[in-house]
This record gives structure tokens, C-alpha cells and sequence, in this order.
């Protein structure tokens, strides 16, 4: 007997759209997308592509009306819901564009609500593109399956955080001047959570102070090594959606 084929294939490919989906709904694709599904995917009429808009989770869509350089989708069927996303954010101190960028892309895939850029006193960089860094988390979120992309905040001074931070949210950030054992922290500590990782030279140390004056602050070790920003960026994040996250086990 031969078997069902999946439905939509696996080797779909998936696309984030500005437009609230539904059943039914056309999506007309142009530009960069249209190029990447025409001639780099190879999508023909009635191929099937997945997409998601960041609010009502996946869709598949059928390709209709291809052209060069433009083409149709047809929204037939809701294939994901919009994720459940765990209350972490990930804030950081921007770092050489193309540290940055992993950064990004690896708070994404490993399932952060926001990425908070962060300036501190000895950050070598204080500019970043936005609009290059939202790419990137967008990209990560259609090749991890993602349905939600990551809020990115503006970039805001350290005393600006600390100032306005919320009340119920904890602030574990990376000292190397000593803390918590990381896990003891996170454990103590469940709830809605930000990461704050420092620049390559670390935080000076009235930041140091100021940040441990914070009343949700909670400075943890990341261990016996010196981390790079990026390093430490991502093992924070895994260490947090392994024991709060959505890695837990359930009865966490």
C-alpha cells in the first residue's frame, strides 16, 4: 500500500510575511523573497511554501501566478499555531557586526522574546543597524521554525536599563568578578528573566556596582574561563531555557 505523502512536504520552504494570514488569504511576494522562491528554490505553480507573520502562526500556501520576478501565495491551511514564547530577554552590550549578528541569530533559535542591545562604557561599538539585525532574526526564524520573531529593542544606555527596569523581571547578569553558581541562580530565581552580557572588556566597575544595586539584579559566574561576548550571550541563554524555559521539563 503506498503511504500518504506529509502534508505540507518538510522541504517547504518558509517565509516571513508583513501580512496578517488566514485562510484564503493572497500574499503577493516581490523583491528579494520573490528571487529566493523563484531562483533560488525553484518554486512552479502549486508548490507549496510555509509561511508566518509573527501573529497567527504558520500557514501553508500555495504558489500561483509566478512571473519573474514576483509571484502569488495562497494561504489554504494553518500548520502551527503562534508559539508560546518563554518570558526571557536577552540583553547585551553590541559587539563587532559580525559577533552581533550571531548573537541574534542564536537568541532566536534558541527561543528568546527580545534581544535588548545595551551600551556600556567600554563597548568598542556604539552604533548598530537595526534593520541589518532584525534581518538576521527574521532569517533565523524562518530556518528554526519559529512562528514568532523576537522583539529588538533600540539600543539604550545601561543607566537608562537599570532606571526604568521592570519590577517583576529578574536581571542575572554575567560578573566576572565573581557570583552565583549559575545554576543555583536560575533555579532560585523563576520568572520572568533577562540576561545582561557585557562588552569584550567587561563592565567597569561603577556599572558593576550600579547594576548589583538594581533590586531584581542577581549576578551569577559563567565559570572558570574567560567567555567571549558571543560565547557567553549563548550560554547564558541555553543554561536559561534548559532550567526555566521551554527545555524544562514540565513539572519545572
Amino acid at each position: 500500500m503506498t503511504a500518504t505523502p506529509a502534508w505540507p512536504p518538510q522541504s517547504a520552504p518558509r517565509l516571513f510575511v508583513d501580512t496578517p494570514l488566514g485562510e484564503g488569504v493572497a500574499v503577493p511576494v516581490d523583491g528579494n523573497a520573490a528571487h529566493y522562491l523563484i531562483g533560488v528554490m525553484r518554486v512552479k505553480a502549486e508548490d507549496v511554501v510555509l509561511l508566518f507573520d509573527g501573529r497567527s502562526g504558520e500557514w501553508a500556501a500555495r504558489a500561483r501566478d509566478i512571473r519573474k520576478r514576483d509571484l502569488m501565495l495562497v494561504c489554504e491551511r494553518q500548520t502551527k499555531p503562534l508559539e508560546s514564547v518563554p518570558d526571557f530577554w536577552l540583553c547585551c552590550a553590541p559587539v563587532r557586526k559580525g559577533r552581533i549578528d550571531l548573537i541574534a541569530e542564536k537568541a532566536c533559535e534558541l527561543g528568546a522574546a527580545r534581544l535588548q542591545p545595551v551600551l556600556t562604557r567600554r563597548a568598542v561599538v556604539d552604533r548598530l543597524n537595526l534593520d541589518r539585525l532584525r534581518a538576521h532574526l527574521v532569517e533565523a526564524a524562518e530556518q528554526c521554525g519559529r512562528t514568532a520573531i523576537p522583539e529588538l529593542g533600540r539600543m539604550v544606555k545601561l543607566d537608562a536599563l537599570l532606571k526604568d527596569w521592570p519590577g517583576e523581571r529578574w536581571l542575572f547578569f554575567a560578573d566576572e568578578t565573581g557570583g552565583a553558581p549559575l545554576e543555583e541562580a536560575l533555579r532560585a530565581h523563576p520568572g520572568p528573566a533577562a540576561f545582561l552580557i557585557g562588552p569584550e572588556g567587561g563592565f567597569d566597575p561603577a556599572e558593576r556596582e550600579a547594576i548589583r544595586g538594581g533590586a531584581k539584579a542577581v549576578p551569577v559566574s559563567l565559570g572558570p574561563r574567560i567567555l567571549r561576548a558571543e560565547t557567553a550571550a549563548i550560554a547564558a541563554t541555553s543554561a536559561w531555557m534548559a532550567l526555566n524555559g521551554d527545555w524544562a521539563p514540565a513539572s519545572s
